[in-house]
């Protein structure tokens, strides 16, 4: 890596694009971190640590012209909005094309070109979009974050069970802060190194929901179990909590698949990139645990 090499985070401010930034800070000290941020207010904390934020929507071709100018690398995060993610994708993908870059990440879903669920769908068509645009490409499918599951300790310990519909479908997960060092990985190295590839992320372990509601119940010494439902019924319990019923549904539909093996990856290719074992489900559930007694 050159010392004046520019690497831009999209989606900075996020969670996964901070993590992104505090292992580039660790393994690339000499690179310029730029943020693509919609609101700098709500990111002068990156801002204090040396990184410099352009603001830009993913909808703002213009803005997103603007703000790639003189960047070397692109690390393309996903779109949080379903449904309008590959009109966005476009629009900065067509912006990194203009400014030359000369290599674009994509955060992408584990197995998205042969994924059965719905948001396999904006995943598979932005990288045809990546692929056809002719820059040099890294395709980082994630596969689901330990976290997804880990925000319902506090209502599966008022409850005493965890919903979903995944029945005993295998799980590889990973903590969000791996991927994001996975991320930092190839986008902190030689271009060469990396250029076509494509990366499976998971983790190194799989497991049930079934695994999930017991390790609850291990660490906090409360009776919790899995209560397994049908997509339907699934979908129901989310919006009874008060979940929009367009994501509900996703949430429902992405469990449902993951019983089938849509979220069971038996590679190891993210710990191997990592040089670490990823972290395992025990960690993310004491987190959350500790989280819940300080709230």
């Amino acid at each position: 890596m050159t010392m004046s090499e520019t690497i831009l985070i999209t989606g900075a401010a996020g969670q996964l694009g901070r993590l992104v930034i505090d292992a580039l800070q660790r393994r690339a000290p000499a690179a310029k971190l730029v943020g693509l941020v919609r609101d700098a207010a709500k990111a002068q904390d990156l801002a204090a640590r040396g990184v410099e934020l352009r603001v830009a929507d993913y909808s703002d071709p213009q803005a997103l012209a603007r703000a790639l100018v003189g960047v070397d690398k692109l690390l393309l995060i996903s779109s949080s909005e379903v449904g309008q993610r590959t009109a966005q994708h476009r629009n900065v993908i067509e912006a990194a094309v203009a400014a030359g870059v000369k290599l674009i990440g994509y955060t992408s879903l584990l197995h998205a070109d042969s994924s059965p669920m719905a948001l396999a769908l904006e995943h598979r068509e932005t990288e045809a979009l990546i692929r056809a645009s002719g820059l040099p490409f890294v395709l980082l499918r994630n596969g689901w974050y330990s976290e997804n599951y880990a925000m319902g300790v506090a209502a599966a310990l008022e409850h005493g069970v965890v919903l979903g519909a995944a029945a005993d479908g295998a799980l590889s997960l990973a903590a969000r802060r791996d991927y994001a060092e996975a991320a930092a990985v190839v986008m902190s190295d030689d271009v060469a190194r990396h250029a076509g590839k494509v990366y499976e992320l998971a983790g190194d372990q799989a497991y049930t929901l079934a695994d999930f509601a017991a390790e609850i119940s291990r660490q906090s010494g409360k009776p919790v179990r899995y209560q397994d439902l049908s997509e339907a019924d699934y979908k129901a319990a989310l919006i009874g909590v008060g979940l929009p019923e367009g994501f509900a549904a996703l949430l429902a539909e992405s469990d449902a698949k993951a019983a089938q093996g849509s979220l069971f990856e038996p590679g190891k290719a993210l710990s191997q990139l990592i040089g670490r074992p990823s972290t395992p489900l025990s960690e993310t559930v004491a987190a959350a645990l500790a989280a819940q007694s300080l709230s």
